[in-house]
């Protein structure tokens, strides 16, 4: 009887970047609400996403940590924004609407994943040029799913710019 071999989900993943050609892309995470970021920290943990992870509490600072000012002067561009909508400071939308407008981060896909639902928000964010529109599944499997499948698309299937 032979032995066959299953690839871990790790040594998958791993082969897939390099099959895609990209690096680990950092995300820039921008959520005020504690318990979604751990879960979001915790499904890139439970599936093994080995990109970066920066997080930002409000709009205010996500635009600042995208301009490197201040305290993140150094901090690297992200790949990929998961953007809330409902955000202190400066709404989601602002932020959205700044990134989609300013030449040097245009390029930097932004999912909207927010408890949002609502047409207009979906119809609003399109508009404004967001990549994908995700709302937050409530059951905590299926919100680590979801963060899994944004993940694989926008790493490992979809060509991003090299910025």
């Amino acid at each position: 009887m032979t032995e066959s071999h299953v690839p871990r989900p790790d040594v998958a993943r791993e082969s897939a970047f390099a099959e895609s050609g990209q690096d680990r892309i950092p995300i820039l995470l921008v959520e005020d609400d504690a318990g979604d970021v751990l879960m979001t920290q915790e499904a890139f943990e439970h599936h093994r996403i080995p990109n970066p992870l920066h997080v930002v509490g409000d709009g205010a600072e996500a635009l600042r940590f995208l301009r490197r000012e201040g305290e993140h002067a150094t901090a690297a561009r992200p790949g990929m924004i998961l953007l809330d909508l409902n955000l202190p400071k400066v709404n989601g939308r602002e932020v959205l609407a700044t990134i989609k407008t300013d030449e040097d981060l245009s390029t930097i896909p932004v999912v909207v994943l927010t408890t949002s639902a609502a047409e207009e928000d979906v119809e609003r964010s399109y508009k404004l040029h967001a990549n994908a529109f995700v709302t937050k599944p409530v059951d905590l499997t299926r919100f680590m799913d979801v963060i899994r499948q944004i993940d694989e698309f926008f790493v490992t299937v979809a060509r991003l710019p090299v910025s």
